[in-house]
């Protein structure tokens, strides 16, 4: 992940809904799909077959691996799930000297898993431009000669590729003028884009509008940064109307491509994400922040259209990252940027899926369970009690909320409008929210030690409507 310092924008899609008999059903225009990236750079993550199981029961079907593990590999076998594996930095100049090495690492690490394991393509290094080991002079040479290798043993079905950073860009504002580095575009851009055209792949772009809010807060709106409702900016040279940063840089990516002569492109957003906890100099990393950026992606992706350079493709994007790694360097955001906690428990709730985005609130399951509703207000988050944490933890933190921490818990009390139903979970939660909303939905404000959470579904408990910051 690289800083992208250049400000960017887009234009929006919509959520189109059509009438069928006797009710009203969202219908998509054709999606694009979401993955996720599953790290480990940790020592308390659960096995690989416990993955396995937490990902289908998200219903994860794209996974993004950053080695070829054979514990991993073979957990996935049988699963479903279609993975992108990887052939790391230090191994390009080995991969580049000849297909002998990329015959017998094609044979050890794709064939021996492929296809009870499905292996949908291979990202050949990651971010080269940027290796300090400065292993781009390999990147092209190797890329051909793994997919040769492949080629050899019927396997040209499984695509080629390589992530690149936004730093390869040279400029990327507005989007309309991105271009590519020149040092960069004869040596290796031009090459491997003539590569993924012939071997009908995809370019790999790793894109986090986190950064480039960060770098540009004075210029950069966050609601624009993290897909909210926001007025938005034209492109100066063609008057497309940008309203998200996401889509702004991977249009500059666009351009870049067409300013070589590769107008017909294919992208990938191999990896993007926004961190729920960061440094104090972190502006904008929080649960609030990243439940946003991440649940309206997930919402724009799945609901179908492109960027406005390119509105009839469909976005495939990968999201970073599956857990939390506590022991990756650097920032405090470099280990904050899980859906999911080492436990499995989620950091924050969103959906993950077209069900997800269109499942009505279901008073039958329980009435104690928060139901997400499906038209919430882009971009609007809710806190709610955390089950998990116990009956404990939990009436500790109703008891501060609607004493020192100032939450309006009136209608929680008996015979109010929300009283019912009178369970703890329900009443912590609409005190949670209480609190939430009327600190602004700050960072830190949806905590309570571990007892609440963010989500970006319309919680419903019995009848009662919770608050948002609008009202």
């Amino acid at each position: 992940m690289e800083f992208f310092t250049q400000l960017s924008h887009f234009l929006c899609a919509f959520l189109i809904f059509v009438c069928f008999s006797n009710s009203i059903v969202p219908v998509f225009s054709d999606g694009g799909t979401i993955g996720i990236n599953y790290g480990r750079i940790a020592d308390n993550l659960p096995s690989p077959p416990q993955v396995v199981q937490l990902l289908k029961a998200q219903g994860i079907t794209k996974v993004k691996l950053y080695d070829t593990n054979s514990d991993v590999l073979s957990a996935f076998s049988g699963s479903g799930i279609a993975l992108t594996v990887a052939l790391p930095n230090e191994q390009l100049a080995s991969a580049a000297a000849g297909t002998s090495f990329t015959d017998a690492w094609v044979q050890s690490n794709i064939l021996a898993y492929h296809p009870n394991t499905i292996i949908e393509a291979i990202a050949v290094g990651n971010e080269v431009f940027v290796d300090p080991a400065n292993t781009t002079q390999y990147l092209v040479a190797a890329m051909k000669n793994v997919h040769a290798s492949l080629s050899k043993n019927a396997a040209s079905s499984i695509k080629v590729s390589s992530p690149i950073a936004l730093s390869a860009l040279e400029n990327s504002y507005p989007s309309s003028s991105g271009s590519f580095k020149p040092e960069l575009i004869e040596p290796v851009i031009k090459p491997m884009l003539s590569f993924l055209k012939e071997t009908g792949s995809y370019l790999m772009v790793n894109a986090y509008p986190f950064f480039a809010y960060i770098a540009n807060t004075d210029t950069i709106p966050l609601d624009y940064a993290v897909f909210r409702n926001n007025s938005g900016n034209p492109d100066s040279n063609n008057g497309l109307l940008y309203k998200s940063l996401f889509e702004a840089q991977i249009d500059a990516v666009f351009a870049a491509a067409a300013a070589v002569g590769y107008k017909d492109a294919k992208i990938v957003i191999s990896e993007t994400g926004w961190p729920s906890k960061g440094d104090e100099n972190e502006i904008g990393a929080g649960v609030d922040n990243a439940a946003a950026y991440n649940g309206n992606l997930v919402r724009r992706v799945l609901t179908g259209g492109g960027t406005p350079l390119r509105p009839d493709e469909p976005l495939n994007v990968y999201l970073f990252a599956l857990f939390n790694e506590n022991q990756k360097t650097g920032a405090t955001s470099e280990r904050n940027y899980g859906l999911f906690f080492p436990d499995e428990k989620k950091v924050y709730d969103i959906p993950l899926t077209v069900e997800g985005l269109t499942a009505a609130p279901n008073m039958t399951e329980s009435k104690t369970k928060v139901a997400p509703a499906p038209a919430a207000a882009a971009g609007q988050t809710w806190c709610v009690a955390n089950e998990k944490a116990g009956k404990k933890k939990l009436k500790e933190a109703l008891d501060y909320a609607c004493g020192e921490g100032g939450a309006d818990c009136r209608p929680i009390q008996p015979g109010a409008t929300c009283y019912n139903p009178s369970s703890l979970e329900a009443h912590a939660s609409y005190a949670f929210n209480s609190y939430y909303q009327k600190n602004h939905r700050k960072s830190g404000t949806c905590d309570f030690g571990g007892a609440a959470y963010v989500i970006t579904h319309s919680p419903k408990f019995g009848s009662c409507e919770f608050p948002t910051g609008n009202n």
